[in-house]
C-alpha cells in the first residue's frame, strides 16, 4: 500500500491537519494516511507538553472517526524522544511491502538539514512538501531541487489549502473560554470542553 505519514504533537489536531492529509491522499493516490502523535518530540521543550499523550491520541481518534482512509499509529506514542529517521527505518522493517510518503510543511523542508541523521530519511520515503504562505512556489521548487541534487531525495510539491490555523491559537482561545468550533472537528471541540483542556490555572 501507499501510506502517507503525518507526524506531530496534535495538541490539538485541527482541520488544517486533516485537510493536508486529505489533499495528500487525493493528489498522490494514497491508500491510507497514518496520523502519528509524538509522545516527546525532540524539537519541543517537555515542559510545553501540558496536554497528556492520552488526551492528544484520543482527540486524533475522534477527529478521524468516520474516515476509513485515516488511521492513527501509536508507534511514537510512548515515552522517550522519537526521531523521524528512526521511525521511518522501523516502518520499513515492520511493513516491507508498503511505500511511504512523509508529509511536512515548507518550514520543515527548509530546516530538514538540521534534523538528526536527516540523510537516513530520504531513502525510506517520498517527501510531500506542503506550501505555506511565507514560502512562494519558486522558493519551494529551488529547495526541492537543491535537496534532490545534493542528497538524491525524492520530494514532491503538495498543493493544499493554506489555512491560518495553529494548535497554539486553539489552545489560547480554549484557555480564555472562547469557541474553537470551525477550527477543529466538532468531536474534538466537544472533547476539549468535556475534559476542560487548556483552561488557565
Amino acid at each position: 500500500m501507499k501510506i502517507g505519514i503525518m507526524g506531530g504533537t496534535f495538541d490539538p489536531i485541527h482541520i488544517g491537519h486533516l485537510l493536508l492529509g486529505e489533499f495528500a491522499f487525493e493528489q498522490f493516490e494514497l491508500d491510507e494516511i497514518w496520523f502519528l502523535p509524538n509522545g516527546n518530540p525532540p524539537h519541543k521543550d517537555t515542559d510545553e507538553m501540558d496536554t497528556s499523550l492520552v488526551h492528544r491520541v484520543s482527540m486524533v481518534k475522534a477527529a478521524i472517526k468516520g474516515a476509513p482512509h485515516f488511521k492513527v499509529s501509536l508507534h511514537e506514542a510512548k515515552e522517550g524522544v522519537h526521531y523521524t529517521y528512526k521511525t521511518m527505518l522501523e516502518f520499513h522493517e515492520l511493513y516491507p511491502g508498503n511505500e511511504f510518503y512523509f508529509i511536512l510543511g515548507a518550514d520543515s523542508l527548509f530546516s530538514i538539514e538540521q534534523w538528526k541523521f536527516f540523510k537516513e530519511i530520504f531513502p525510506t520515503c517520498t517527501i510531500l512538501a506542503a506550501m505555506r504562505d511565507d514560502k512562494d512556489v519558486g522558493d519551494m521548487q529551488k529547495q526541492i531541487a537543491y535537496l534532490k541534487e545534493k542528497y538524491a531525495a525524492d520530494i514532491e510539491l503538495l498543493r493544499a489549502p493554506l489555512l491560518e490555523i495553529s494548535s497554539t491559537t486553539i489552545r489560547e482561545r480554549a484557555a480564555k473560554g472562547l469557541t474553537v468550533h470551525y477550527m477543529v472537528p466538532d468531536a474534538v471541540a466537544a472533547y476539549i470542553k468535556e475534559h476542560h483542556l487548556y483552561k488557565e490555572g
